[in-house]
Formats: C-alpha cells, structure tokens, sequence
C-alpha cells in the first residue's frame, strides 16, 4: 500500500498566487509583490478601498437585508456577491474577502456577536489565565465556510483579472476585543493586562496570531493573491511597547502564510510612530499600509528604516474628503498620488481608513476613475492653476 512518501507534496504555493497568467500583470499585485522597485512599473496606479466590500453600496444593503453580520459571513454566496460587487460598480484593482476580524474567533468557538451601532461584543471577556482557555485553537475544518466562500469568489473575480485580498485582524485588535468585552476608546484593560500579567498576554497574543494565521492561511490556500493584517487600534500603544508585547505576535500571524509566495501588507491606525517596526515583522513586509495622519513618502521612509530595504506603500486619503467639493477632493487624490510617486518603492491608492458608510458611491466612482487617470506628478501643471473644478 501507499505510505507517507507515495503522497503528493502539499503545494509550497497556493492557487490563487500571483504566479498565474491572469493574474501577472494585476497593477495591483506589480506593486504588491514589489515588481516596482525592480524597475517594473503598471500600466496605472492601482487603487481599491477598505471596507469598499460593504457599507455605503446600496446593493449591498440590499441583500444584507435581514441578515445580521455573522450570518452573512457563514454564507458562501452572498460572501462572493457582496466581495465582487465594488469591483463591478467601481472598476477597483483588488478585491477585499468580504469577512470580519472577529470570524475566526467565532469559527472556533469563542462567543461572539456584531452589534450593531457597537461592534464586536464578547460574552465572556477574557482577564484571567482560566479564562485564556476558553479560546481554543482553530482547526481547519472550522473554516469550510470561508474556504468555500473564497473559492467561489476567486472563480467569480477571474473573468476580471482582479486579484482578491484575503485578510486578518492582527493579534492585539483581537485581545483588545477579548479583554475589553467589546469596543473601546482608552484600551484600559488591555494596556494593564499587558504590563501586569506579562506571561498571560504573551499566551494570548501567541494563541490569537495562530488563529490568524490560520485565518490567512486558509484564504490563500483557497484562492486569495495576497493577505493583509488589520491592526485597527495598535496606535494606542508606545513603539516600546509595540516592539515588546506586540510585533512577535503580528511577525507570526504573518508568517503563516511566508512559504505561499503572496504579498503581505500590514495596516493600523494611529501609527505614525509604529510604521518603521510594523514594516520589520517577519523579516519586512511587501506593503505598508500608511494611515492618513502622516504623508506617504514620509511612511515610506520610515517603512524603509524599519524593513532596511524599500517597502511600498498604501494608501491614504483622510476618507473625510469623500465629502468634500469635488474640486478640493480631485487636489487631494492628486497630493496622495505625487507622494506616492516621491515613496519610490510603488504605491497603492487607498483611503488612509475605511469608507465610511455616508460615503457616496459616485463620488467613489470618480475617484477611482481620477487614480487611473493619472499621468504623473509631472504632468499635472493643471493643479497648480486650480482649475479642478467641474
């Protein structure tokens, strides 16, 4: 009979890497696996949105309707639906999974639940070392849903040529939830936890970047062409306490996905000072996620420090200006552009965080038609005059 060895080798990289043909020229992915620094630049400046899977398209809300968060995430189909359905409206170069952060820790077992009008909300938070027990590894078989859904989506995205993003949220935004009981704007618990219980934070951080890595994981291996970690309130912390109590656990979600050949950004708020450290876990991530507090070229510095080689950068219009006159948004989205070209590396136009839900979907629309029409910094004299305005 066939032993161990008569097995196929799992594959060292997954389907849905950038190595497929449809995918090889994806501006998204040029600037994502760093083929800029190398000298190969897109045809255009790639741009998609956080949070563009969601919140302010009508369709979305349309077939969300009378489903709550959660239920939408366990099913396949509408996971794919509402994954494509900014790349059919807005023409983006990537695709954001359609998911929550706190998806893996519901997968496998922790009690959890999306409020409305709140966030993610624990029963049961998590304070005390018999506490930590009650977050159980997560097992592959637990993600069948988001494999599924992934699949189904990449199948959906080829006929597009739009790569698809899978992502995570980072281990602290996770134990923040979990230690807190929900959402919270001082992190009190979290931060006094960290310093007062050493051993147990590190035990929890080490257990949440495993369930995220196998998170990221799972994404890849299903389909997805490149992964980012959320750290949605990391910026509450010093670059001391970053690099002690956080960055080995966010280097080891990241890592879990090292051998798939993807690229990999790191994202948080509020983290100017972090940017050089964020950009080193892992041996330096692909891109840098660059908030919308600190110009990108001065991200990208700092990205360069950290990861002791360029790192490209994304992002990072304050997404308040989506709700400004169009003639002061087209100036900005061109001021993000030109720094973006000063970052060198490659650059990524994103917002500097989500869409906000009042967003306005044309005005979305026109902006990703304002990014691939960008000619060069060089080229734009017409700002200088200010004559934006249409």
């Amino acid at each position: 009979m066939p032993g161990p060895a008569d097995a196929p080798a799992a594959p060292t990289t997954a389907p849905g890497a950038p190595h497929e043909e449809h995918l090889r020229d994806a501006p998204y992915l040029l600037v994502a696996r760093g083929d800029v620094a190398r000298g190969l630049r897109p045809a255009r400046t790639p741009v998609w949105f956080m949070r563009q899977a969601g919140r302010s398209l009508p369709e979305y809300r349309a077939v969300r309707e009378g489903t709550t968060m959660l239920e939408s995430c366990r099913r396949p189909e509408l996971v794919a639906e509402i994954t494509l359905q900014p790349v059919r409206r807005y023409g983006v170069d990537a695709a954001i999974f359609y998911s929550d952060i706190v998806v893996p820790l519901e997968a496998a077992g922790v009690g959890v639940e999306i409020v409305p009008g709140t966030g993610p909300v624990i029963a049961e938070p998590v304070r005390t070392r018999a506490d930590l027990d009650r977050v159980p590894e997560l097992a592959p078989e637990q993600l069948q849903h988001v494999t599924d859904a992934v699949r189904l989506t990449v199948e959906q995205l080829r006929a597009t040529g739009t790569p698809l993003i899978g992502f995570a949220g980072a281990p602290f935004t996770l134990a923040s939830y979990l230690v807190e009981g929900g959402p919270s704007r001082d992190l009190l618990r979290t931060k006094a936890l960290m310093h007062a219980d050493p051993q147990l934070w590190h035990d929890l951080a080490a257990r949440l970047a495993r369930i995220a890595g196998a998170f990221l994981r799972a994404q890849v291996l299903a389909g997805a062409s490149a992964v980012q970690l959320f750290d949605s309130w990391v910026g509450s912390l010093s670059l001391a306490d970053y690099e002690r109590h956080v960055a080995p656990h966010s280097a080891a979600a990241l890592s879990a996905v090292a051998d798939l050949g993807v690229p990999r950004t790191h994202f948080g708020t509020g983290t100017g000072e972090l940017l050089g450290a964020m950009a080193a876990v892992d041996g330096g991530v692909d891109v840098l996620g660059v908030d919308f507090r600190v110009p990108l070229d001065v991200g990208a510095a700092r990205g360069r420090a950290g990861a002791g080689r360029p790192v490209a950068v994304q992002g990072n219009l304050d997404p308040a200006l989506l709700s400004a006159p169009w003639d002061v948004l087209r100036g900005e989205v061109h001021r993000v552009l030109a720094a973006g070209e000063r970052a060198g590396a490659g650059h990524v136009f994103n917002l500097g965080h989500g869409v906000p839900p009042s967003a306005d979907p044309g005005v979305l629309a026109r902006v990703v038609d304002e990014v691939h029409a960008w000619r060069g910094a060089g080229d734009r004299a017409d700002d200088r005059a200010g004559d934006g305005a249409e």
